[in-house]
């Protein structure tokens, strides 16, 4: 009776609110932070705006890659919690703080090679392009940095602590607005100022970060700490290799995505990049609740409890449905204060407030595909979002995009609404497998 108390759907969800919380917060205080950060990078003008969005998506990418080891880490410390493994939690935590430093490294000096064609490469304009190129290198040089503050991060949260990378990240988004200001307006650094506050920032992130992994409680690192059995590490590849090439189809389909839109001219991709960072806000009740899904389906495999993964993953897709309808009505009711907030040129206001609008409607399909994920990697079973996810951004929304904007002249309006129908159609092929995910996870593992 004990048991089955445990296990009912009001008691998980109550966990899995409780888990997802922090995250929530501490992903909406940071794009709060980057609202700020975008918005002084705005008010210096047009160009000043196309400079720092001509290295987004670039950025989305080099951050994914740490982001599938992180995965990698969550997920077997996760399992191994639910299994009562403490010398596999140990073990894995090691080989986290490896990739962390090795990816990192690695990624960092791929990055800071590229610097210098990377703002060609997006088809920015003579007139932008050296700002970009500046920024570019300057918020490249911490990435090892930045590895260490996301695989650890996620590494921790497998534990349900997700209070401890909460403070980190509210603590280094306040510290990046607080730079932000002092270089930007009192040193009158410009674009360059806004690259210096996000470096430092980094580092200090990535330090704080590695600190509290170390003296976290759950982590008790035995033995010499290259001491790690290949099937650990096998493991943590055939983990996130596949969320890696997920993130990478994903990422640099938004890059090639950016740039077709690029070519439409200054006013549009403004407008089209201060949309996409504003509806950021409005999406990331569904990522904290994937995290929340990702860590405790992983302990209910571990525990090969099948009544509490079933109830983890009821909770987590009403309550994610739930928050993403109410951001969806939010996000259309102030979107045209959102596009005022960041810029001042009307012609950019007035199509942002349109897209913003029509993706509105889209916020609960995507906190569908975002939670489905989710419990795909609590479970380890990474390579179906994969097919989903290459399938969605490159035969669909890329293809479409690309047909409709060189053959029939479209517009930025048309640019979304393939986004939009792409989430869809993942949300739908992402969610119906879910019931028979758990059989073919032990089959599998």
């Amino acid at each position: 009776m004990k048991i089955a108390k445990n296990n009912s759907t009001a008691n998980i969800f109550i966990s899995v609110v409780m888990v997802a919380l922090p995250t929530m917060l501490e992903q909406i205080l940071s794009v709060l932070m980057q609202y700020v950060d975008t918005a002084m990078v705005g008010h210096l003008g047009a160009n000043a705006t196309a400079a720092v969005s001509t290295s987004t998506t670039i950025t989305w990418l080099i951050g994914s890659i740490p982001v599938a080891f992180g995965v990698g880490a969550m997920t077997q410390i996760a399992q191994a919690i639910g299994a009562k493994e403490s010398h596999k939690i140990s073990k894995v935590a090691k080989l986290s703080l490896m990739f962390a430093i090795g990816v990192g490294a690695v990624v960092e000096a791929i990055c800071l090679c590229c610097a210098p064609f990377v703002a060609g490469w997006m088809g920015a304009s003579e007139i932008i392009a050296p700002a970009a190129t500046r920024y570019f290198f300057w918020i490249s040089i911490p990435i090892i940095f930045k590895s260490i503050n996301i695989v650890l991060a996620s590494a921790i949260r497998a534990t349900k602590d997700t209070k401890t990378p909460m403070y980190i990240g509210v603590g280094i988004n306040l510290l990046n607005v607080i730079l932000d200001y002092i270089f930007i307006y009192i040193f009158k650094l410009g674009v360059d100022g806004a690259a210096y506050a996000t470096c430092i920032s980094a580092v200090v992130g990535g330090l704080l970060t590695l600190i509290a992994f170390c003296r976290h409680k759950e982590f008790k690192f035995e033995g010499n700490l290259f001491d790690i059995d290949r099937d650990s590490i096998f493991k943590m590849w055939k983990l996130a290799l596949p969320v890696l090439l997920i993130n990478i189809a994903s990422t640099s389909g938004y890059v090639v995505f950016a740039g077709l839109v690029s070519h439409m001219g200054t006013i549009i991709f403004a407008a089209h990049s201060i949309a996409v960072g504003a509806e950021e806000l409005f999406y990331i009740g569904g990522y904290g609740f994937k995290s929340a899904a990702n860590t405790m389906v992983g302990i209910s495999y571990g525990e090969q409890n099948y009544q509490k993964y079933r109830a983890v993953c009821r909770s987590s897709i009403i309550a994610t449905i739930g928050i993403m309808t109410i951001s969806g009505i939010l996000l259309y009711v102030f979107a045209g204060y959102l596009m005022g907030f960041f810029t001042n040129d009307k012609e950019v206001i007035m199509l942002g407030t349109t897209v913003l609008r029509i993706v509105a409607f889209n916020e609960p399909f995507f906190g569908l595909y975002i939670i489905s994920e989710g419990i795909y990697y609590g479970l380890g079973r990474t390579k179906y979002p994969f097919i989903i996810e290459c399938g969605g951004m490159w035969l669909f929304r890329i293809l479409s995009t690309f047909i409709g904007i060189h053959f029939f002249g479209m517009g930025l309006i048309y640019v979304w609404c393939c986004m939009i129908a792409d989430n869809v159609l993942k949300a739908i092929f992402l969610t119906v497998p879910v019931k028979t995910l758990w059989s073919k996870a032990n089959n599998c593992n």
